[in-house]
């Protein structure tokens, strides 16, 4: 496992993570939790990621019991907590001073533990004002709740302007951002935020490298029971992902060009976020130990692959961002 710095702050992060979205307490339990996290953290694996939204929270409660009776010591991993879907009332949602202060408390709580490594503001929010954001995450950091505090899921402009008023007023940055990346899923990450990395000294920690599981190639043909898009509830992310405007024919490309290098194509996907300097962490899901085994071997094939079959993704999928002339 390699280690990358979060952005141009000094945190160490794993080159994979590991996320929780839709699967703990969805699809995983405390006794798959505590396999899979133990399994993650002996691989070298310091990142993990949660949310207040995950599953109401059941997924942060059922990481904080994992790492309770796993008995890791605090200062050798990293966990994260998101902040915005909080509860159906007005003063549970959103990104004012209460609620961040709320959900922040309430993830400490579920977690069990005594600051979060990572915060995240998990939506912009358009009704609060971004000073009022700023400040309170600022105000967490000093008080030692949280190290570090990021965005996930905004924009560049929107980043740019919560950068700007902590640096009028002195207050700590925000260090990262949370987006989604993949071989269908790029433009953000590859055009939208490239000055940002050098303005801001932005990190990224990636989430959806394998979209869900349509880049493993197991929805060629279909939806298998008890997949990720099977799943009540998640029926819009099947349809997002595999609706009239779906990618199907070209996975299919990609799937052979996987073979043809003697690889399923979630190692070539997976190593494909990985290509990227400007991602930090590429966040995993899993919902059984042996994914979590099986997508770890991915990292020993980095060295074969190549520029070459970079280019050759870039011709299947068509959907490289054309740069600006001064970038």
């Amino acid at each position: 496992m390699e280690y990358r710095r979060l952005g141009q702050s000094g945190l160490q992060v794993s080159e994979l993570g590991l996320g929780s979205w839709v699967t703990f307490g969805k699809q995983v339990d405390l006794s798959a939790a505590k396999e899979i996290m133990s399994h993650s953290y002996a691989a070298g694996i310091n990142f993990f990621d949660n949310a207040e939204g995950y599953e109401s929270g059941e997924s942060e409660r059922l990481m904080g019991e994992a790492i309770d009776q796993l008995g890791w010591s605090r200062d050798s991993f990293i966990v994260s907590s998101k902040v915005f879907w909080g509860g159906d009332k007005p003063t549970q949602r959103g990104l004012s001073r209460k609620h961040v202060f709320d959900a922040c408390h309430a993830a400490l709580q579920r977690l069990r533990v005594d600051y979060l490594d990572l915060f995240y503001c998990h939506r912009p929010d358009i009704d609060t004002p971004i000073q009022e954001t700023v400040r309170a995450m600022n105000d967490l950091i000093v008080q030692g709740k949280v190290m570090y505090w990021g965005t996930s899921e905004w924009s560049a402009q929107q980043i740019t302007e919560a950068w700007a008023v902590a640096k009028a007023e002195n207050l700590h940055t925000p260090v990262m951002e949370q987006p989604q990346y993949n071989i269908l899923i790029r433009d953000k990450v590859e055009s939208e935020f490239l000055p940002l990395y050098t303005l801001t000294g932005l990190g990224t920690t990636i989430f959806s490298p394998l979209a869900s599981g349509l880049l493993t190639g197991k929805y060629l043909n279909g939806v298998p029971k008890n997949s990720r898009l099977d799943l009540p509830g998640y029926e819009w992310l099947r349809d997002m992902l595999i609706g009239e405007d779906n990618k199907l024919e070209q996975i299919e490309q990609l799937n052979q060009l996987a073979k043809d290098l003697g690889m399923p194509l979630h190692y070539l996907a997976l190593n494909w976020c990985l290509r990227n300097l400007h991602v930090s962490s590429v966040i995993l899901g899993v919902s059984k130990l042996e994914q979590l085994q099986d997508n770890l071997k991915a990292l020993a094939l980095k060295s074969q692959l190549n520029d070459d079959v970079w280019v050759k993704v870039d011709e299947i999928m068509g959907n490289k961002p054309v740069l600006p002339q001064r970038f």
